[in-house]
């Protein structure tokens, strides 16, 4: 039975087949493509560059789009090639033309290259119009632009030596003289600024313009216009100073400071007055060196570097041949600016010092003038102006002591015409005393090196208090003993006290040591004496010495002397028993006008020890006399004439001694007559 279908049944289905058949194939053309292929990875690079997004609208309109793509690509190649065509044929029909011009473009690409080389030749060796303005037109201001030129044609004249290697010398001869014409223009310029600047700066003030400390720097290139601007600046510097000077010394100020004190004020002291004047000068010149120093040292060798190098540009300059010390130069300028005040310190100083008639008051002064001098050493050249006066005025002032000095001493040794009768020290030796005390303290601040001190002040002392004492010595000889003694003790010791406390005086301590010890030893003699004489050992002592008691007939012999016959000695045991008691005391009193009452003790101890060591001589040598007698059997015995007796005519110190028995002639000893023992001396003396 056969099936009925519609009449476009087979159109479809043919059509339904192809369309099957196109996307079977297409799919085996897919799946049997190699992805290795650089044909399908550009393909796929290409679609990931467009950044296609996987919709059924871009799948729809992808392949419509690349045609398009690919229709206006193909179009610009087609354009671009017609305007090459065109090209080539204007090329074709302006050859000729081309052919004409070329020469011409050519020179003008030379000139070109001629106009960029002369502008860069220009920009490296011409200075512009305005930049040469500004360096050496005075109406321009100066400022870190005319430094920024100076440096600049400082490098131009400096380019200029590459142009001498040259083969045509001459344009580097030309350039090299426009710029050294400009350079010493510029610093024409530079100096005339700095001077005037110099003529209004205030010193005083610590923001000093930051443009003069470079100027000064700059300008030390030409030596010439450096000391030049320097020597302008001094001389502003020293009148300055000077009329500052002046108006300490009156009180007067620019500002009209009411509280500022003139000076003058105190002229009636000198020594006031001369310590505000050089109190005044050191802070000038402190103040004048440390501002100095900032405007000329603080930034390191700047100006010694730039000297150096003007030094190449002009090797006349003064300073040529000798190496450049900054801080030499700052003393130098110190010095010359303080000339004015230097004078006139020297002048209003001498003045103070010649109307003064106290040589104490005038050593002080010279003492004020020293101390000040050695301070400004440290801060200036030693043979600077203002060191050298105070040099000057300390000599003046010294000789000036050594004239009142001569005078007062010379008036002093008038006066001593003797002693005093207590023989107290002298009253012109207590004011001399006196002076030479204030003396020493005042030099004793003195800034003088101690290994000198000594020597430096011997001079005073000289002058002083060795013609006093020496007037105390004349005195002395005039006296007897002790008084002289006695005397010079009571002036020399004073004085070795007084100058015992200073380090500076030892040499004449010394000589004093010498003439106390001499007195002090004249006195213990003298004392020892006194012992001997009073106690009556003297006489005994006196027969003694002489002898040699070393054998019997030396010791028999001593019985023969007068002092030591039997009465004899009972008078000298008498006198020694008379005289112990109050022994010390009347030695004392032979010392009781030595002001020292501890040296009379000394020296009467010492005597009395001396004394005990003489009678402890007598008392061991008449013992020994007592024992030879002894040994030779000759005390107790009958006066017969016995050959084997001592004949009485030889015999000393004999006594007839009468018994029960009847007359019998017996020795007897010596120390029997003089019992004292030396243990007893001693303890009666201590």
């Amino acid at each position: 039975m056969s099936k009925d279908y519609p009449e476009d049944y087979d159109e479809k289905t043919s059509l339904a087949g192809q369309r099957s058949l196109a996307l079977s194939n297409k799919l085996s053309g897919v799946l049997s493509g190699s992805y290795a292929d650089t044909e399908i990875r550009d393909a796929l690079r290409l679609l990931d560059l467009k950044n296609i997004q996987n919709t059924p609208d871009s799948r729809r309109s992808i392949r419509s789009d690349l045609q398009k793509d690919v229709i206006e690509c193909n179009s610009s190649i087609v354009q671009k090639f017609g305007q090459v065509a065109e090209v080539d044929a204007a090329r074709q029909e302006n050859a000729p033309i081309l052919d004409e011009l070329s020469p011409l473009l050519k020179d003008k690409e030379d000139l070109e290259k001629k106009k960029q080389l002369l502008l860069a030749f220009n920009k490296r060796f011409v200075l512009p119009e305005e930049d040469l303005t500004v360096l050496t037109s005075t109406s321009e201001a100066l400022n870190a632009e005319f430094f920024a030129v100076l440096d600049r044609t400082k490098q131009i004249h400096a380019d200029c030596q590459v142009l001498l290697g040259s083969e045509n010398q001459r344009l580097g001869l030309e350039l090299m003289e426009q710029s050294s014409r400009q350079l010493n223009n510029g610093y024409q310029k530079l100096h005339r600024w700095i001077q005037k600047e110099f003529k209004a700066l205030d010193l005083e003030n610590p923001q000093i313009n930051a443009f003069i400390r470079r100027s000064l720097r700059t300008l030390a290139e030409r030596p010439a216009l450096f000391e030049n601007c320097l020597d302008s600046f001094s001389e502003a510097r020293k009148h300055v100073l000077t009329d500052g000077f002046y108006n300490a010394l009156t009180g007067s100020s620019a500002n009209g400071d009411p509280t500022l004190k003139p000076i003058e004020f105190h002229a009636h002291d000198a020594l006031r007055y001369t310590g505000d004047i050089l109190a005044w000068a050191h802070s000038a010149t402190v103040s004048e060196r440390e501002s100095l120093e900032s405007l000329f040292i603080s930034e390191g060798d700047e100006i010694a570097k730039g000297i150096r190098a003007g030094r190449q540009s002009e090797p006349w300059s003064a300073l040529d041949g000798e190496s450049f010390d900054g801080r030499k130069a700052l003393y130098s300028l110190v010095n010359r600016n303080m000339t004015g005040v230097a004078r006139a310190l020297r002048q209003r100083i001498e003045q103070a010092v010649q109307g003064q008639d106290d040589p104490l008051t005038i050593y002080k002064i010279a003492n004020l003038i020293s101390f000040y001098r050695v301070t400004l050493t440290t801060l200036l050249d030693p043979d600077s102006f203002v060191v050298e006066a105070l040099s000057s005025l300390e000599h003046v002032a010294l000789r000036h002591f050594a004239a009142l000095q001569s005078d007062q001493t010379a008036t002093i040794q008038a006066e001593l015409t003797h002693a005093p009768p207590e023989l107290s020290v002298p009253d012109a030796l207590e004011e001399t005393l006196t002076q030479v005390k204030a003396l020493m303290k005042s030099y004793e601040s003195s800034l003088v090196p101690v290994e000198s001190r000594e020597d430096t002040f011997k001079p005073i002392l000289s002058q002083t208090l060795t013609p006093v004492l020496e007037s105390c010595d004349r005195l002395a000889k005039d006296l007897e003993a002790p008084a002289a003694d006695i005397f010079l003790l009571n002036c020399y010791n004073p004085a070795r006290s007084a100058l015992q406390s200073f380090d500076f005086t030892q040499w004449l301590i010394d000589r004093i040591d010498q003439v106390v010890a001499s007195s002090t030893t004249n006195l213990i003699d003298y004392q020892q004496a006194f012992f001997l004489h009073v106690s009556g050992l003297h006489p005994l002592l006196t027969a003694l010495t002489p002898l040699t008691l070393s054998d019997d007939q030396n010791l028999l012999q001593v019985a023969h002397l007068a002092p030591f016959q039997p009465a004899a000695l009972l008078e000298a045991s008498q006198t020694l028993d008379d005289f112990l008691p109050s022994a010390l005391i009347d030695a004392l009193e032979n010392l009781k006008q030595l002001n020292n009452t501890r040296l009379a003790g000394d020296v009467t101890s010492e005597a009395a020890g001396r004394f005990c060591t003489d009678f402890e001589f007598v008392e061991t040598k008449l013992a020994a006399v007592d024992d030879s007698l002894a040994a030779r059997g000759e005390f107790g015995e009958s006066g017969t004439d016995d050959a084997d007796h001592v004949n009485q005519k030889d015999r000393g110190c004999q006594d007839r001694v009468n018994d029960q028995q009847g007359d019998k002639i017996g020795w007897v000893p010596l120390r029997s007559y003089y019992p004292r023992t030396s243990g007893e001396i001693r303890v009666l003396l201590s």
